[in-house]
């Protein structure tokens, strides 16, 4: 049995009088939606929510539903059997870095084209974002294709030699993490950053929280209750 000890993220309930600007710096992943409505968050950002959506004829409140879904908690059962833990991690990080990747690097690109002049303008930011993205997808995709079904099913004495690779590259994913902080200036956007520059770095800084979290779940919790029982069975 495992005992669980993440919290949830704390989220102000989200107002339609608030800015579309600021609403895309608070909820990582809202730009894919104002994008895909056509709703300009960045230079038309200091626009209040509900006046952007009636100019455009939208659902004030089909929006704020969308936007609400992105908030994440990471609320596990007090003592999670190793199935739930799994599931959990497949629902609440491997779905949501497959979410976060593709519009993190999107914006990255813009703000590099847009500001390319800015001396703080974060340059190979979108190249080492997709460098992040390969290397995540193809080490969540070998977790779920081989070494979560061993975990589900009970363990298996050679179930060391896979979690000792996923250990080797979670110390990879810390790597990654580190240069991202460097090429971000610790998620810190200069004082004059536009409103899509802002939620570039607020977005870097929730994918590194969320793959911490996803990699200390792992590391900590799921991998030793299988590791010492594998190692006496050989």
């Amino acid at each position: 049995m495992f005992q669980a000890t993440a919290q949830p993220h704390a989220h102000e309930d989200l107002e339609e009088q608030q800015s579309i600007g600021a609403i895309a710096v608070q909820i990582p992943g809202a730009t894919a939606i104002f994008r895909k409505l056509k709703l300009d968050f960045c230079c038309g950002g200091q626009q209040a929510l509900a006046k952007a959506c009636a100019d455009k004829g939208l659902d004030t409140e089909q929006v704020l539903q969308a936007l609400n879904a992105l908030k994440h908690t990471d609320n596990l059962p007090p003592a999670p059997t190793a199935s739930e833990l799994v599931d959990h991690i497949l629902q609440r990080y491997h779905e949501v870095h497959r979410q976060q990747l593709p519009e993190l690097i999107r914006m990255a690109r813009r703000v590099e084209a847009v500001h390319r002049e800015h001396p703080n303008v974060p340059q190979g930011l979108a190249d080492h974002l997709e460098a992040m993205e390969q290397e995540l997808l193809n080490h969540m995709g070998k977790e779920e294709q081989i070494l979560f079904p061993l975990l589900k099913s009970g363990g298996h004495p050679m179930v060391n030699y896979p979690i000792g690779m996923m250990r080797q590259e979670h110390i990879s994913h810390g790597a990654q993490l580190e240069r991202l902080a460097e090429l971000t200036a610790q998620h810190v956007p200069p004082a004059s950053a536009c409103n899509t520059w802002q939620a570039l770095y607020a977005g870097t800084a929730r994918l590194t929280e969320d793959l911490i979290e996803h990699i200390h779940l792992e590391n900590n919790l799921l991998f030793p209750a299988f590791e010492a029982p594998a190692a006496s069975a050989l």
